[in-house]
């Protein structure tokens, strides 16, 4: 399996390392093995790792059809997975409507300001004023407990049957401007309204990724429907690209999510 590793970006090596121990030791107990939450980058690194492998499988599962993050059940081929295998609880946000906001970027900020790991987190669901979120059955007592203010907010939270999970989709607000290049240290100072040398530190600081991969070269030229997110700042997706101004500057859409 050593050639696998040349696939793959030298940061990416060292999940490539944990994904084979996890492999070897389903190959050895010959018992399932089932991880936390991954973006969809490390799932095709891990599917593409065990494709490798004869006598072991693996299959993905967010909680709900279509979820962008899900945990992977590595397991011998004679097992069948049940959903039930993958240990996920649906949580609903219980909050005063009339006295605030919630978006994305408040729930996952706070998730994280609490100490808590993002890989314990699946999708972050909404629908209006709705709003639910995944997380691992073993950690689903000790986030009930902690998560108890979303900014200076009260918020409760009510485990619901997965059944009852908000539609998935992600909803993008998007803007058109105007920009130079599709670099993409260019593309970032656009869509944070930062200085493009603030971009390119983000950048050569290893603190942006384009489709959940790490990208160190503020020179990587961006295409439509990109995902790209910076550290600090969200996620943005790169929307269609219309063309060039009379000036030669090219026209994009930019989306933030709401």
């Amino acid at each position: 399996m050593e050639g696998i590793y040349q696939h793959f970006r030298a940061e990416e090596h060292a999940f490539i390392d944990v994904a084979l121990e996890w492999i070897v030791q389903v190959e050895d107990q010959y018992t399932p093995h089932l991880t936390d939450f991954m973006d969809p980058r490390q799932r095709y690194i891990l599917e593409t790792v065990v494709g490798g492998y004869e006598h072991v499988k693996v299959k993905c599962w967010g909680g709900v059809s279509h979820a962008e993050r899900r945990r992977a059940l590595i397991y011998p081929d004679y097992y069948e997975p049940a959903d039930a295998d993958f240990n996920i609880t649906l949580y609903d946000i219980r909050y005063p409507v009339k006295f605030t906001t919630l978006t994305h970027q408040k729930i996952l900020g706070t998730m994280m300001s609490l100490g808590m790991k993002r890989d314990i987190f699946g999708d972050i669901l909404t629908q209006g004023e709705l709003w639910q979120f995944f997380v691992m059955t073993e950690m689903k007592d000790y986030v009930s407990l902690q998560l108890d203010k979303i900014g200076k907010v009260n918020v409760m939270l009510e485990e619901m049957p997965l059944t009852d999970s908000l539609p998935v989709h992600l909803d993008w607000e998007f803007a058109s401007t105007t920009i130079t290049s599709l670099r993409l240290d260019l593309v970032v100072a656009t869509a944070h309204n930062i200085s493009r040398q603030k971009a390119k530190q983000l950048v050569q600081a290893k603190l942006v990724k384009v489709n959940w991969k790490t990208v160190e070269n503020p020179d990587f030229e961006c295409e439509e429907k990109d995902i790209i997110s910076a550290r600090g700042f969200g996620r943005v997706k790169l929307g269609e690209i219309n063309g060039h101004t009379k000036k030669d500057k090219i026209r994009i859409e930019i989306g933030h999510l709401k």
